[in-house]
């Protein structure tokens, strides 16, 4: 299996945008918010995460195209028609592909999140079924979340969360629950045992925890060694909290039976 990441997941918010994209075979990314994928001109399929501005096509991927050519142009070289404004000299990196395509089955945001860029393998884009799927960021995260598929608990992979103080965090993995949301973060060894990395994870953590979220850190043994001590750490810490809920709008919660990987009971 190869695990390149060849696939750019872009936000598309604007109808003009999609518009351009089915029209005119082409998307903008300012080169200053630019992924390393796009950068270094490893991309080879761009699809498009479409927004509520898309009504009955929101929070989903439906469109992506085959990448063609990539190249850098100002703004006004983009929309020669726009008035000359703040933003004319800015530069973009324009990616040209060929007519868009359309997924047979859409990707879909089960809870409706904000996505910016997900770098990804065809692989992965190909086999997904929802934004989750996706993501191909960690060797470590990859072998929890299958395992929370294979116990069917809900999560969300690299969520941004916000706090009210302009803090932002992206959190590896969010468990929603009935009393108390459940971060879990994937510490690889050789970043986080760095004596800042320890700091900023111990301030994260105090954070976090003051606004209402438990935290858990494994480790790479933890993850690769002892999966069945921690499953049942995070088994647990779900039915502390009152259960999963699965859906957004969804009242209902369901514990784990860390010894049946078939069964979820209703709790509400």
């Amino acid at each position: 299996m190869e695990n390149t990441n060849k696939v750019l997941i872009a936000l598309m918010n604007s109808k003009l945008d999609l518009d351009i994209a089915k029209t005119q075979n082409w998307y903008r990314i300012p080169i200053k918010s630019a992924p390393k994928i796009v950068k270094e001109n490893k991309l080879e399929i761009i699809a498009f995460y479409q927004t509520k501005e898309f009504d009955e096509e929101k929070y989903a991927i439906k469109y992506y195209g085959i990448v063609d050519k990539i190249s850098i142009l100002k703004r006004r070289k983009l929309f020669p028609n726009e008035t000359q404004n703040a933003k004319s000299n800015n530069e973009y990196y324009k990616i040209e592909f060929l007519p868009l395509l359309k997924l047979e089955r859409p990707i879909i945001s089960k809870r409706h999140r904000f996505i910016i860029f997900i770098p990804t393998t065809k692989e992965k884009f190909l086999k997904a079924l929802e934004i989750n799927h996706l993501y191909n960021d960690s060797v470590l995260e990859d072998i929890l979340w299958a395992r929370f598929l294979e116990k069917k608990i809900s999560a969300e992979r690299q969520l941004l969360y916000k706090g009210a103080e302009s803090n932002y965090f992206i959190l590896d993995f969010a468990i929603f629950c009935k009393t108390r949301n459940i971060n879990i973060e994937c510490d690889g060894d050789k970043y986080h045992m760095e004596k800042t990395a320890v700091q900023n994870d111990k301030n994260r953590n105090n954070y976090l925890e003051s606004k209402g979220w438990s935290v858990l850190r494994f480790t790479t043994e933890n993850l690769t060694k002892n999966m069945d001590k921690t499953m049942s750490v995070v088994c647990d810490t779900i039915n502390k909290y009152g259960g999963i809920q699965y859906e957004t709008d969804s009242k209902d919660y369901h514990f784990i039976r860390p010894d049946d990987d078939s069964q979820l009971m209703l709790f509400d």
